[in-house]
């Protein structure tokens, strides 16, 4: 695979999940279409939603519930595409779609891998392949970002670092579609800044590249611990999401 071919696989999937096509994230106008997502969807992508928005840095794409449509499209038409995934041009959006029972909630960047940049990388401590057989312990809080207890079945593989027989880090990925494979990882707090989250996840994508995958990584754009892994590990940001769901689903989030 080259990088242009595993960017056009991402898009491939994004459109089967927005009900579009993939050559519409290269338009230089927004792009409206009926919210329906697909079998083929990623499978964290939890119902019910009324809306959502991605784009790969020329446009934006938005998959909207009929109801939400003429707000939603004024709302792209209105702001440069960019901005629309910040405030406070998010207040516009959300004044109008408030008094019908909707909010903005998810907001999310994807990272895909730079193949001349993805280079396995080390640190000091051991680290292990682990297959889906050796997840099962380790269903635990601390270990929540790299392996999902509600998914378990879509944990595939993983690599562990190890100080003695002490597991200290963990990169996980679970098959959320046909052909991409997410990655998440955790380092104990105090092994943390010793290069054990990009060793882990460089090479768990490495692995993820041999069986035929394409993996990719997904942060808050606030969560700068996680950008900064992305980057060193050989990430690139290739696109963002927003996603709007009925308040009452927002509000049970928040409790």
């Amino acid at each position: 695979m080259t990088d242009q071919q595993i960017l056009w696989a991402a898009m491939e999937q994004s459109a089967r999940e927005l009900g579009c096509k993939a050559e519409d994230f290269l338009h230089s106008r927004p792009v409206v279409v009926p919210y329906e997502t697909g079998r083929q969807a990623r499978k964290y992508y939890k119902e019910p939603i009324s809306c959502i928005l991605a784009s790969y840095g020329n446009n934006i794409v938005a998959s909207v519930k009929e109801e939400y449509r003429e707000i939603v499209s004024e709302f792209i038409h209105k702001f440069e595409f960019y901005h629309c995934f910040e405030m406070p041009n998010l207040h516009w959006l959300e004044e109008r779609l408030s008094p019908l029972g909707q909010r903005t909630c998810f907001m999310s960047e994807y990272y895909l891998p730079e193949l001349d940049r993805l280079k396995p990388l080390s640190c000091k401590y051991q680290v292990r392949l682990l297959e889906a057989a050796d997840f099962a312990p380790l269903y635990t809080p601390e270990w929540s970002n790299a392996l999902c207890r509600e998914r378990r079945e879509l944990d595939v593989l993983g690599i562990g670092a190890y100080d003695g027989g002490r597991l200290v880090g963990l990169a996980g990925c679970s098959a959320d579609c046909e052909t991409m494979w997410q990655i998440g990882v955790d380092v104990l707090p105090e092994y943390r800044r010793n290069g054990i989250a990009s060793a882990l996840t460089s090479r768990l994508a490495a692995e993820i590249l041999e069986r035929g995958k394409i993996p990719f990584y997904c942060s808050a754009w606030s969560n700068l611990r996680s950008v900064r892994n992305a980057f060193k590990s050989g990430f690139l940001p290739a696109w963002v999401e927003m996603t709007v769901k009925p308040a009452a689903a927002v509000a049970d989030l928040n409790r």
